[in-house]
């Protein structure tokens, strides 16, 4: 059942219910749940569910003569729970320091909050770094929400051409001021302490989660080069580490835009990698005019608008089976022998071949 039910709402209130009993302790229920990952099968007689779909369990009892659904699980997950933290008071001891660190981490989350969301609230009014469309993705009824996209980029040049290029009905622009800090390996505590993450947090609505996102497509526009690609990254990272639904619902996007301009008198093709470029220099023939874009600031609003337009090219950020754990440390963290030889291996170099046509 993709949406849990009365089996899983028993799991939750027993596991908190048998760690406070185990630890003698008060600890808020949420510090205790943070981070678990568990399973939970039961065999229900005659089960209910809440829809056809059969998405979440509704049964109250595991059977007509059987106990409540509450009470079977919440008397074996006291009892086997229990039973294994006895016997294991190595297991227990790491799991009342991950309750204490979540305890820890959320107390000092709370004061954090309160000043950054009131400084949010304050640049809200007239946030220098968004410039804001009129539809947004949590306007239910509109017609154009699924259109609702925000761009994120980097430099004034580059926020520049899509701001003057784009559809001020649907387009959002929210620009990045240098390098984003590497998120990896930090609490939430940064996206509140940095203004530019706070206030990127705040033009999305998601602190809470994504039932108010402002936008459908959250697209990160920035250089193709080697400056443009650690930005990627490290925008990656932090939507990875902090907002991982985001991705997993679909919504994360890589601008594609066109790496070379081929013209000639009477047509101009716009590339976005060698291989085109070299079909567009066969199909004009005659010693076309090249143009190699080096940046989003190179390309004029006039011709932004052909790239952000009907024909925008989006490459989406899929999670595949991999744990975003092990994702971010081997490519976010420190700088392992495996991941220099990974670079290694999989290192090219692209030659212009301009002149070789």
């Amino acid at each position: 059942t993709t949406q849990g039910g009365t089996h899983q709402s028993a799991f939750r209130e027993a596991l908190v219910a048998t760690i406070r009993q185990y630890f003698g302790k008060q600890y808020d229920a949420a510090d205790i749940r943070q981070s678990v990952i568990g399973a939970i099968s039961v065999k229900v007689i005659e089960p209910v569910f809440e829809s056809q779909t059969k998405t979440k369990l509704g049964s109250n009892d595991m059977g007509p003569e059987g106990p409540t659904v509450r009470t079977f699980i919440g008397n074996f997950l006291q009892t086997e729970l229990d039973n294994f933290l006895h016997r294991n008071p190595e297991v227990a001891d790491a799991i009342q320091r991950k309750i204490l660190r979540a305890e820890r981490e959320r107390k000092e989350l709370s004061g954090i909050q309160k000043l950054a969301r009131e400084r949010a609230k304050k640049a809200n009014l007239h946030n220098r770094k968004l410039r804001d469309c009129k539809v947004h993705y949590n306007d239910i009824k509109h017609e154009r929400r699924l259109e609702t996209t925000l761009f994120i980029t980097e430099g004034d040049s580059a926020s520049g051409s899509i701001t003057a290029s784009r559809d001020v009905q649907t387009q959002a622009v929210f620009s990045l001021k240098g390098k984003p800090l590497n998120c990896y390996g930090l609490t939430k505590k940064v996206v509140y302490e940095n203004e530019e993450f706070n206030l990127l947090q705040a033009a999305l609505n998601i602190e809470d989660g994504l039932e108010e996102l402002r936008y459908n497509n959250v697209v990160i526009a920035t250089d193709a080069d080697v400056d443009g690609m650690h930005i990627r990254l490290l925008l990656i990272t932090f939507f990875l580490q902090f907002f991982p639904e985001l991705v997993r619902e679909g919504h994360l996007y890589i601008l594609q835009t066109p790496l070379f301009r081929v013209r000639n008198k009477h047509k101009t093709i716009y590339c976005y990698d060698e291989s085109e470029k070299q079909s567009a220099m066969a199909e004009l023939g005659a010693k076309p005019e090249i143009t190699r874009f080096k940046g989003l600031g190179e390309i004029s609003p006039g011709e932004f608008k052909l790239f952000i337009g009907d024909s925008i090219r989006l490459e989406p950020v899929m999670l595949g089976k991999e744990q975003i754990d092990a994702l971010l440390e081997y490519y976010m963290g420190k700088n392992t022998p495996e991941r220099q030889e990974f670079i290694i291996d999989h290192l090219k170099v692209e030659k212009d071949l301009v002149g070789h046509g």
